[in-house]
């Protein structure tokens, strides 16, 4: 019987080897150059909900290619055309500025607003009057454009320096006024022509002045400015205003230390201000203008917090005080999908069961019920809820199972599924295996989520290269328990690299409790989780120990570069994009919020610059920076390279001429050709094809 089963599993798993090595294999093309696989479909754009019992999906007439809207019943499947709404209005082109900016319609798009010359400007759409409602704009004064610390930091990078804002009734306009004559102009040089030329930005590095700010409110029936009642050489943030349903103008205050949180309530009429909320924290708080759901009665607001160590929602009157906690408990909410009033609840996300999975909630407004809608162990995403709260369609995927989207009841029940992203030649093709698991920090107090994609025909008793792809910064982590399986992903495991991702104790996996260990100390306990989990790989009976290579870009190039200094006994080499190497050299208000200023806190600032390590540094670091970066300045990596020159440390040094933050176009591909002769000479020891080198 014995010798029976013996024979049966050694046929079994030669037959499966057999199956595996019939399959097919990424071509260069296939994963490079977007050539067609049929692994993957895409999933439907655009599915809403019609009534209570029908929603509608735009998808391809299987007949003629046409796309058409298709009305589904939820109960039958039954299916009928569509035709959507039609907006009754026709807006005849009008004629702007050339160099308007951030041209945005009123709610009752009877007019417009837009920036031009740094003034701001209203145009009536049926008289096509103009009219100019400020008038000291010019290079360093700005009105409803913001300021690049402000951009970038604070409104953010979606906002295209927007800066004003409509009321809802369409009466009022409010803007904010920046005034960067006092912000330090710090020089970037173009090399372009015979003499080049420089860019001069107004940045605040850490411990510099920032932009002084108004907020002003101006009547579309009578364009006087009034100045809500701020002092503008006040050290302070604003954060992105509101307008309430029944047009309240409120405004998120924050002290320079960004430690104290302020609501107010804005006058229309003469300015004045009535604080609605005040909170405070011991390390810092976001302003993060999604913080605030407004009843649709207008009685009310729904604030999200994560004073108590975890993200939960809080109701209060319109007053701005407080009724009671919705949620409670060591996890972190999400988005509120929809409020309803009438069932007193609230519908959200959260990450409750599992940190790296997204589930759907139930919550009633008096906090004493939560109820999971969401089911298995998947994540969900782009839920829309039924009218009558009764079905939810969702996107849900897991690290080994393809996205899917379903109609599912308020129980957790698949009513119907709706499209899967499995593609017709998903079994035909070796694809990797990939998990996430858990590794203790070296402190003993977090379990460090990793998940590592492993190569084709993976064999323990071998010993494989590992890359290690990290970001690394504040509530900003990359391990999810969804479906992420890039063409290169797939061509990385055909050459047989090990894939792994990181999130240390910052990352939003263990709340603001976690993020606040970093305080004053930012980039720290960020290399010490990596370098835990780098040990523990390095453990591993299928792991080279030789060839431990990190990566990433901005923080991760900082967390790069520190991983080749301070945690070079544990990483062998590195690619770092666009690192900071110090954080006096980068801008005030992200800095700031975990560091203090430089001249409160001088032995964080050392401890944490990556120079201060330059004499440990050893591996290879190859160090990559566009030179015309407006946001990680080149100066970051000019000081690091000063120091290894004058340390006699080889390093590589690989610069991209006009480039910003982000490298792009031929420069990008180039950047990335590069990287992958780093993999192949560094880590594979063999080769590079040629075919990454054809144009």
């Amino acid at each position: 019987m014995t010798k029976s089963i013996a024979v049966l599993t050694t046929a079994l798993l030669f037959a499966h080897t057999i199956a595996h090595a019939q399959k097919k294999s990424l071509s260069y093309d296939q994963a490079f150059k977007n050539g067609n696989t049929n692994i993957s479909k895409q999933l439907p754009k655009e599915i809403k909900w019609i009534d209570d019992e029908h929603y509608y999906i735009t998808q391809k007439d299987a007949k003629d290619g046409s796309t058409k809207n298709m009305s589904v019943d939820v109960k039958t499947g039954n299916t009928t055309e569509y035709s959507l709404p039609f907006n009754q209005k026709v807006r005849e082109d009008i004629s702007f500025p050339k160099e308007a900016k951030n041209l945005t319609y009123a709610p009752n798009e009877k007019l417009v607003a837009y920036t031009l010359g740094n003034n701001l400007y209203t145009m009536d759409l049926d008289t096509k009057k103009t009219t100019q409602l400020t008038f000291d704009g010019n290079d360093s004064i700005m009105n409803g454009y913001a300021s690049w610390v402000y951009y970038e930091e604070i409104l953010g990078r979606a906002s295209k320096y927007k800066a004003f804002w409509w009321s809802n009734d369409s009466k009022h306009i409010a803007f904010m006024h920046f005034n960067d004559s006092n912000v330090p102009v710090f020089p970037i040089y173009v090399s372009t022509g015979q003499h080049g030329y420089l860019e001069n930005e107004r940045y605040p590095k850490a411990g510099d002045r920032n932009p002084q700010v108004k907020i002003g409110i101006v009547g579309i029936d009578n364009p006087t400015i009034t100045w809500a009642d701020f002092n503008e050489q006040d050290d302070q943030y604003f954060g992105t205003p509101m307008w309430t349903g029944n047009n309240q103008f409120w405004v998120q205050w924050m002290n320079r230390g960004q430690d104290n949180l302020k609501l107010f309530n804005i006058d229309l009429n003469n300015g004045s201000k009535t604080e609605l909320y005040d909170e405070k924290q011991t390390t810092w708080i976001t302003l993060d203008d999604e913080r605030i759901d407004f009843l649709p009665s207008g009685k009310g607001f729904i604030l999200k917090s994560d004073k108590t160590g975890w993200a939960q929602y809080y109701l209060h009157d319109l007053s701005g005080k407080l009724i009671n906690p919705i949620t409670q408990g060591e996890f972190t909410v999400g988005d509120i999908v929809k409020i309803d009033e009438k069932e007193k609840s609230i519908y959200f996300t959260a990450r409750k069961e599992n940190s790296a999975r997204w589930d759907f909630y139930m919550a009633t407004l008096d906090g004493k019920k939560m109820v999971r809608l969401s089911f298995g162990n998947y994540s969900f995403a782009d839920i829309k809820l039924s009218p009558n709260n009764r079905y939810y369609i969702a996107t849900y995927s897991n690290i080994a199972t393809p996205p899917a989207i379903a109609v599912i009841d308020n129980k957790g029940n698949v009513i119907r599924e709706l499209a899967n992203a499995k593609g017709a030649e998903f079994e035909s093709y070796n694809l990797p295996k990939k998990e996430i698991l858990r590794v203790k920090s070296d402190d003993g107090l977090f379990d460090l989520p990793v998940s590592i994609t492993y190569p084709i025909n993976f064999d323990a008793n071998k010993k494989y290269p590992v890359l290690v792809s990290i970001y690394g910064g504040p509530n900003a982590g990359t391990v999810y328990d969804t479906w992420r399986l890039l063409p290169t992903d797939a061509w990385w495991a055909q050459e047989g690299l090990i894939q792994v991702a990181i999130d240390n104790r910052s990352s939003g996996h263990f709340g603001k409790k976690g993020m606040n260990y970093i305080h004053r100390q930012l980039g720290k306990y960020e290399i010490e989780d990596f370098m835990a989990v780098g040990k523990w790989l390095k453990k591993q009976n299928w792991m080279d120990t030789s060839k431990l290579c990190i990566t990433g870009g901005s923080f991760g190039g900082y967390m790069t570069c520190m991983a080749l200094t301070y945690g070079a006994g544990v990483f062998n080499y590195g690619i770092a994009n666009a690192a900071v190497t110090d954080w006096q050299l980068y801008d005030t208000h992200y800095t700031e919020r975990f560091m203090d200023q430089p001249s409160e806190n001088p032995d964080g600032y050392k401890k944490t610059s990556v120079l201060t390590y330059a004499n440990q540094y050893k591996g290879l670091l190859r160090i990559v920076h566009g030179t015309s970066d407006d946001n990680v300045h080149l100066q970051n990596s000019i000081q690091l390279i000063n120091k290894l020159e004058d340390l006699k440390k080889h390093f590589e040094l690989m610069l991209y001429p006009g480039e910003r933050h982000g490298i792009s176009g031929a420069k990008g591909l180039h950047n990335r050709t590069e990287a992958y002769q780093f993999y192949y000479n560094n880590l594979l020891n063999k080769p590079m094809p040629q075919d990454f080198w054809k144009p």
